[in-house]
């Protein structure tokens, strides 16, 4: 049988075992050459050149990645370090405007002590604690009653004037009517001219001075003190300033509101007057 011969492109190479000898043999050729000569030098820092736009290629997905998450990382750390900054502000406020009204209080005591000092009667400081109820009226309920010595009538004053009257007791508590009050009134007499007029309380926070003459010698800006007629409040207490002065040629009565000279409505705490000892009684009432 006569054989055949396998075509050119079928013939075989080297085997692969000697192909991998000799790829060995080149390759450590090749490193012996580089660590001794440096031959390879240039062409290593051309080939990475040329490599260095594929590696940040290939690096920028990761990076974008790691600086979006740093990125929310950080807004959301921003965003709570915010809060927190507004909560200790808000409690600076707080804390500010506590130690503001503390103060004030502190002023206000220390002076109704200094009238304290002045009056020639017993006095009790009393705390006001709430409004009373009822809404037509200018009453306000203080934390002392019986059992500090308060008593029904006695004259209520602060640091600045006349606040009003006592009209109700009860043991632990009492009830002060203001001199806004519509029902209450109070003799007073004007500063400027010594003319004596009896002021009422309007209902409004307001006053009037009521059956002065139209043309009473009354300005606006004049002080009105108590007259001390009454036996109740001693005369000179400040009690109101003149608003203004109405007058109508057809009315015999001037309209005079006045602004009370007490802050009752800014303060807590008031001065309850003990009664007066040097006043006389009243004559009793004639038998009918």
């Amino acid at each position: 049988m006569v054989g055949h011969s396998p075509p050119p492109f079928f013939k075989r190479g080297p085997a692969p075992l000697a192909k991998l000898v000799f790829f060995v043999l080149v390759s450590l050729g090749l490193l012996v050459s580089d660590l001794n000569l440096r031959y390879l030098e240039a062409f290593r820092q051309g080939l990475s050149v040329l490599a260095y736009p594929m590696q940040m290629a290939a690096a920028t997905p990761a990076d974008f990645v790691r600086n979006a998450s740093d990125y929310f990382a950080s807004l959301v750390r921003l965003q709570i370090e915010n809060k927190e900054l507004k909560r200790q502000q808000l409690q600076g406020a707080e804390r500010l405007l506590r130690l503001d009204q503390i103060e004030q209080e502190n002023r206000h005591l220390r002076e109704l002590l200094e009238v304290r000092e002045r009056q020639k009667v017993n006095t009790v400081v009393a705390e006001i604690m709430y409004t009373a109820k009822d809404p037509f009226s200018r009453k306000v309920i203080l934390d002392k009653g019986t059992q500090a010595g308060i008593e029904a009538g006695q004259a209520v004053v602060d640091n600045v004037g006349v606040v009003g009257q006592i009209t109700r007791v009860f043991p632990m508590q009492s009830e002060l009517t203001l001199l806004t009050d519509k029902d209450q009134a109070i003799p007073v007499m004007i500063v400027r001219s010594g003319l004596r007029a009896v002021l009422f309380g309007s209902g409004n926070g307001l006053m009037e001075l009521r059956y002065l003459a139209a043309n009473a010698d009354v300005q606006p800006g004049d002080k009105v003190v108590t007259s001390g007629l009454d036996g109740v409040f001693q005369s000179g207490l400040p009690v109101a300033t003149v608003a203004r002065v109405e007058r109508d040629q057809a009315q015999a009565f001037a309209r005079i509101p006045c602004l009370p000279a007490a802050g009752v409505e800014q303060f807590s705490h008031v001065l309850v007057l003990g009664q007066r000892a040097n006043v006389l009684p009243r004559p009793p009432e004639p038998e009918v």
